[in-house]
């Protein structure tokens, strides 16, 4: 792909982008014919230009015309997400075999459509795919609470920029935000806390709520996971029902960061109940593959001076408090492996020994070696090192906002996921990345945008592109994309740092 001379600024970039000679003029009389496979794909696409740039375009019932947006099936096109687009001076073509490669292909021509100052649409042919399954996107909501609204625009501009999996942190010491029906103290006390300043403050979705955000992401290509922490960063749940820790004494819910000692008893089999039903109500309300059952950051000294947990070491033949931790997560692990669903959990669970049938979320440092080591025991990984894809560092060397260091957009846009000396089956098991907000120091939904965006179009385009890295066209594309973000409503750092 020629770099810097193009009219559009795609990402993530395309695998394949051409422009050719003559204009497609978009105007009000422009139609959009859909194959009725794809009929929803054409009302939505329709939606999107009434809203993006307010023309208010018709469905044909006939694709025997010209000046029309086609939305056709293409066998061909074998990639899953995969998609051509085709802008001539006639017509806009997008060409896919599924409903997600004609979704894909929407959300360029949309990018397209907001790029171009006039009625003229240069021509072009975009072939596309991506490179990884999972293109991820993290938000921690027990820090600080987000509404459904906030989070309905997160996943639209996740999607704009095909993105596809949202990872969803409802569950921490500071707060617990999903309804759980079983248990109703979760939600009466453990998603409020009081603050230093002797206020009140909390919140959590109900079940209602939760569904109205499953079913948007369905419509947006995106697979929501849902994060119920465990054994660590527990407080909310223990604060709610005390007996679930190792003394079952009363305790407030945290408000202030960092990890506390208190932490589900793994000795205790009442304990093993709670989760299981908590995630029983969970597997019933998420449709998708995953779910993300945490396993970092657990203190261990609970479980040393714990009469339960001693016992369980000398029943289970534990050699120590991480072996029995690996016992507490593999039993997990099997319960919703019998509930149909896959488990994810931070890289801390291969600590005392990894369940085969875990996915390992890597976090700690670059993740390289911890990568290396789970493939070699055959489990598939996803990728979110901490500080490079953490969007609470601060982004700039100047910057005021985030905390730590720095992490600036340039460094996640060359981070690069498959480590040398790989072999192509080993990497197969690299799922893909994501970008994580972690919330501690955003209290507000404009702190949020502006740690997300742009550093999110450079996890969006490490996840997707094939083609080789080059920074100075991808900061031009950012730029453009800036003014587009702009337009969105979208609170940005208008500063790009490699």
């Amino acid at each position: 792909m020629v770099k810097n001379n193009y009219t559009y600024s795609i990402v993530p970039e395309p695998v394949r982008y051409e422009e050719n000679i003559g204009v497609f003029h978009l105007d009000n009389m422009v139609s959009i014919y859909s194959d009725p496979r794809y009929m929803t794909q054409a009302k939505a696409l329709q939606k999107s230009i009434r809203n993006d740039i307010r023309y208010d375009l018709k469905i044909a019932d006939n694709s025997n015309r010209d000046r029309a947006i086609k939305i056709i099936d293409s066998p061909d096109i074998k990639h899953p997400e995969g998609y051509l687009l085709k802008i001539t001076d006639k017509n806009i073509i997008i060409s896919a075999s599924t409903d997600k490669g004609i979704f894909y292909g929407t959300q360029t021509l949309r990018q397209v459509m907001m790029q171009s100052t006039d009625t003229k649409l240069k021509s072009v042919t975009i072939k596309d795919y991506p490179r990884f399954e999972w293109r991820g996107l993290h938000i921690d909501v027990s820090r600080h609470f987000f509404p459904v609204s906030f989070i309905l625009k997160l996943l639209d501009l996740m999607s704009f920029y095909k993105l596809n999996r949202f990872h969803w942190h409802l569950t921490d010491d500071q707060g617990w935000r999903i309804e759980i029906k079983k248990y109703p103290e979760l939600i009466k006390t453990g998603a409020y806390r009081k603050q230093k300043d002797g206020s009140i403050y909390g919140g959590y979705y109900s079940k209602e709520e939760i569904k109205k955000v499953i079913s948007y992401a369905d419509k947006l290509h995106i697979e929501i996971i849902p994060e119920i922490e465990m054994p660590g960063h527990s407080r909310a749940a223990i604060a709610s029902y005390p007996e679930l820790s190792c003394r079952g004494e009363k305790i407030y819910i945290s408000n202030k960061w960092g990890i506390s000692e208190n932490v589900f008893c793994a000795g205790k089999e009442n304990v093993f109940e709670f989760l299981e039903n908590v995630l029983s109500e969970v597997i019933d309300l998420f449709p998708g593959e995953y779910v993300h059952i945490g396993g970092d950051e657990c203190p261990k000294e609970r479980w040393k001076n714990c009469s339960d947990c001693q016992r369980r070491i000398e029943q289970e033949g534990l050699r120590d408090e991480y072996e029995m931790q690996s016992y507490f997560i593999k039993r997990i692990i099997s319960y919703l492996k019998n509930r149909g669903k896959k488990a994810i959990g931070w890289d801390e669970i291969m600590e005392g020994g990894l369940a085969k049938d875990a996915i390992l979320m890597i976090w700690r440092g670059d993740g390289i070696d911890t990568g290396k080591k789970a493939v070699a025991l055959g489990n598939d990984i996803i990728y979110c090192p901490n500080p490079i894809c953490y969007l609470d560092w601060k982004q700039t060397s100047t910057d005021k906002r985030g905390a730590f260091g720095v992490t600036t957009i340039g460094k996640i846009y060359d981070y690069e996921p498959v480590p040398e000396g790989m072999s192509e089956g080993e990497a197969k098991r690299i799922m893909g990345l994501q970008g994580n907000i972690w919330t501690e120091q955003m209290g507000t939904e404009k702190i949020v945008e502006y740690m997300a965006f742009p550093r999110t179009l450079a996890i969006a385009e490490t996840c997707w592109s094939l083609n080789k890295r080059n920074w100075d066209d991808f900061a031009k594309r950012v730029k453009v994309h800036l003014e587009t973000l702009k337009e969105m409503g979208v609170n940005c750092c208008r500063d790009i740092e490699r």
